[in-house]
């Protein structure tokens, strides 16, 4: 019966074979596909990263960039004799005031410290001559005509031939001084150039120390940074007496920096202060770019362990440079007027 069945059922399908026909559709693979599997029989090396400390690690961007820059501008002027300083303008000082006001807060009767050190802290524009650049932070020591004790033991590298300008250099404290001897003991690695915080040279000695400028870097001596001159033994006293201040620029606001720089004590007098601080805005002063307007924008003074701060004028330091951005932004509206007298 099985086999009568099976025998029915063959010839049924034959004929529905014979009488109609069945399309068969071939579909290619879906693009892409074969890449794919390659892809996956590839393996994927994991690199391996070391221990990062939380404060190291990049948390990204919690909000909007907030400017550090602050204008007191729009804000009024105090009428009563105690204020709430963030609601009005910042009290301007002349520097004895600034130096005698520290001096009350650090009294034996309140903070006891009466040698405490002075601060200047800068503020800059660091936006350089062509739009959207930005100047790099940079380190100097600017000379200090009334030397401190700054709690530094600065070591210097001293180049020159002549014996007169050894002289000068060892009486002014200099940590090594040599000639073409010492050139050859740091190319055969004996003397260790990283041991010496400032290298400074004579230029008549200039020729013999091009073959160390890929060892130096920016460390060769050069006039810009005062480290290559004739008067050795001012320069040996400048960068090791002098005052070392590094002007560091914001990471989230470019166009912000700012220098904090120790220049005295409060017990030193009031002249012999102000003048460091003099010497320390030309030499910052220095570093302008060439675009209009201040480089320097504003100068406080601050003494641990108090957190005053004490907003200074800089029109007495900085006349000449007021004077000129004045007459820069005059000549620049005198040319604008023209120009647009002549498309008239």
């Amino acid at each position: 019966m099985n086999c009568f069945l099976r025998l029915n059922c063959v010839k049924n399908i034959s004929s529905v074979l014979s009488n109609n026909y069945i399309q068969v559709c071939h579909y290619a693979a879906r693009k892409g596909t074969r890449e794919k599997m390659r892809k996956k029989k590839v393996k994927v090396e994991v690199k391996k990263v070391g221990f990062i400390p939380h404060n190291l690690r990049d948390k990204g961007s919690k909000g909007p960039v907030v400017t550090k820059r602050t204008s007191d501008d729009t804000r009024n002027w105090p009428v009563d004799d105690v204020w709430i300083q963030m609601y009005y303008k910042w009290r301007v000082y002349n520097f004895q005031e600034a130096v005698e006001a520290h001096r009350e807060t650090h009294h034996p009767q309140i903070y006891n410290v009466p040698d405490a050190p002075i601060h200047a802290f800068i503020e800059l524009d660091m936006r350089a001559a062509k739009k959207n650049k930005f100047m790099n932070s940079f380190t100097r020591v600017a000379r200090s005509p009334h030397q401190f004790d700054h709690g530094e033991d600065r070591t210097t590298l001293v180049f020159c031939k002549t014996p007169e300008a050894r002289i000068e250099a060892e009486s002014a404290g200099a940590t090594l001084i040599g000639d073409i001897d010492i050139i050859k003991k740091i190319e055969k690695g004996d003397i260790v150039l990283p041991d010496f915080q400032h290298i400074l040279a004579h230029p008549n000695i200039l020729p013999e120390l091009t073959s160390l400028r890929g060892l130096l870097k920016r460390k060769f001596p050069n006039v810009k940074s005062g480290t290559l001159g004739t008067n050795i033994g001012e320069m040996v006293t400048t960068f090791r007496k002098g005052i070392q201040y590094t002007a560091l620029q914001d990471s989230s606001v470019p166009d912000y920096g700012f220098v904090d720089a120790h220049i005295g004590n409060l017990n030193m007098e009031v002249n012999h202060l102000e003048e460091n601080f003099k010497c320390l805005l030309e030499d910052i002063n220095m570093m302008r770019p060439k675009r209009p307007g201040p480089f320097i924008t504003r100068a406080l003074l601050t003494s641990a362990p108090s957190v005053e701060r004490l907003k200074v004028g800089l029109e007495p330091y900085l006349a000449e440079d007021f004077v000129k951005d004045a007459y820069e932004s005059d000549s620049d509206d005198e040319s604008t007027e023209k120009a647009k007298a002549k498309a008239l």
